[in-house]
């Protein structure tokens, strides 16, 4: 059988079999939850509650500041400790609140949460699912955590025709997707016809790579009778779960240098987000809780959870077994485009999708050579750009350079350092060298 695919990419060693038959466990409060006010892209949320506030489950304790960003709930009864800087899986300090749960005492009820009043899926309109999406404060699970109300809201005079959920998972390690479609595969499909619903849409695609059979199975299973959805099995490859490569993958239309996937007529969303989608339209629930995989060689027992947002990642570590004695690297995210970190006290966000442990052997570095001008780099690149000679324009600072190859093009997957055989670290300096051209742009916009 043929799997549909994009050009360029890689196939690390997916390393699924640590967690993707560990079905997922809901794990207790923390004994502290640290909830920064930036947990999506665009503006941080504004707090509503001051120092020593005594707050419930399922409390807005941060406002949406403007129309990128999304609130805050409290995921746990507690008193608010603090307001200030804190540690954050993205490596930077970041405002957050601290938060001590407190268990009722004993022969007291605890308080009511405040979720909100559940909607009728049938009889839902367009309206009510995004102001419901945007109350309860979901963002997109794919990794950039954009507000998943922006998305459902494209502006006048753009088109959309078609939804498409990314269960392709194609970071190695992680098995959370995984675990959704096989374990509530109705609330994913209910999801995204909520998804659709609030677009004005009638076709909807699930694309999930094929080495995941079964999940492609439960997921036709789930969509059969269902007018105006299919499931596309696609070929196991990275980054195949990223927008643009999808919608090549599923549709075959390629989104222009610059443009949007709403640009050729489609939105894209991940399988968590439908879940989300789902939970909160039906059942009221806001964004209280993150699902991610916490595997890798260097932790004790993998597992697939459902983790209160805010929990510390030491935390999840311990509830995990703990680190094995040859640990070295503990990273947020997927080892491909995660983010190492160097203090465990960082929280878990809503679009964490899982931690990953490296050993020691694992996360040795390379000794770096000169380039050998193979080109691997450039056949790697879903994005099709020369990987070497942007690297090479940013360690000399020739920023203009740069940004005449397209460096603000580059999505940083490390499809390149993947392949280089000089182990050059090409991601490190594409990346620098982006901050660096995007940062010349502004100034470039403030003086005309």
């Amino acid at each position: 059988m043929i799997f549909k695919t994009f050009p360029g990419g890689v196939h690390p060693a997916e390393q699924k079999e640590l967690s993707e038959h560990c079905a997922f466990e809901i794990m207790p409060d923390p004994d502290v939850v640290i909830l920064p006010l930036s947990q999506h892209l665009g503006k941080q949320a504004r707090p509503l509650v001051e120092k020593r506030a005594v707050v419930v489950k399922g409390q807005v304790v941060a406002e949406a500041d403007g129309f990128i960003s999304a609130p805050v709930h409290s995921p746990v009864n507690g008193t608010v400790k603090s307001i200030g800087r804190e540690s954050n899986a993205s490596g930077f300090v970041k405002d957050a609140l601290v938060i001590i749960p407190a268990a009722p005492a004993e022969g007291e009820e605890a308080p009511t949460q405040q979720f909100l009043p559940p909607l009728d899926a049938a009889t839902v309109s367009p309206a009510d699912i995004r102001a419901r999406v945007k109350e309860a404060g979901i963002v997109g699970q794919g990794g950039a955590a954009f507000p998943t109300f922006v998305k459902l809201s494209p502006p006048e005079g753009k088109t959309i025709e078609v939804v498409i959920l990314n269960g392709c998972e194609c970071e190695p390690y992680l098995t959370r997707d995984h675990r959704f479609m096989l374990e509530r595969p109705e609330a994913i499909v209910g999801g995204l016809q909520l998804i659709m619903r609030a677009l004005g849409v009638r076709k909807g695609a699930i694309g999930i790579e094929n080495n995941k059979p079964d999940a492609i199975e439960a997921m036709r299973r789930a969509v059969q009778g269902v007018e105006g959805l299919e499931v596309v099995a696609l070929k196991t490859k990275y980054p195949q779960g990223a927008e643009k490569m999808l919608i090549k993958a599923v549709n075959g239309r390629e989104v222009p240098v610059g443009k949007l996937p709403l640009d050729v007529g489609a939105v894209i969303q991940n399988i968590g987000t439908a879940v989300a989608v789902f939970d909160a339209v039906t059942k009221g629930e806001p964004s209280l809780t993150a699902a991610l995989t916490i595997t890798g060689h260097g932790i004790r027992t993998p597992k697939n959870l459902i983790v209160p947002v805010g929990t510390p990642l030491r935390n999840v570590i311990a509830y995990c077994g703990g680190l094995t004695d040859d640990a070295a690297k503990v990273i947020v995210g997927g080892p491909m485009m995660g983010v190492a970190q160097h203090d465990l006290s960082a929280p878990v966000m809503k679009a964490t999708s899982g931690i990953v442990v490296l050993t020691k052997a694992q996360a040795r570095a390379e000794e770096e050579t000169a380039c050998l001008r193979c080109g691997k780099c450039i056949d790697a690149c879903p994005l099709h750009l020369q990987p070497t000679r942007l690297a090479r324009t940013s360690q000399l600072g020739m920023l203009e350079q740069a940004e005449e190859y397209g460096i603000t093009v580059c999505m940083e997957c490390g499809s390149c350092a993947y392949t280089c055989p000089a182990h050059i670290p090409l991601v490190q300096w594409l990346r620098l060298g982006k901050q660096k051209v995007i940062q010349m742009q502004r100034k470039r916009s403030a003086t005309t």
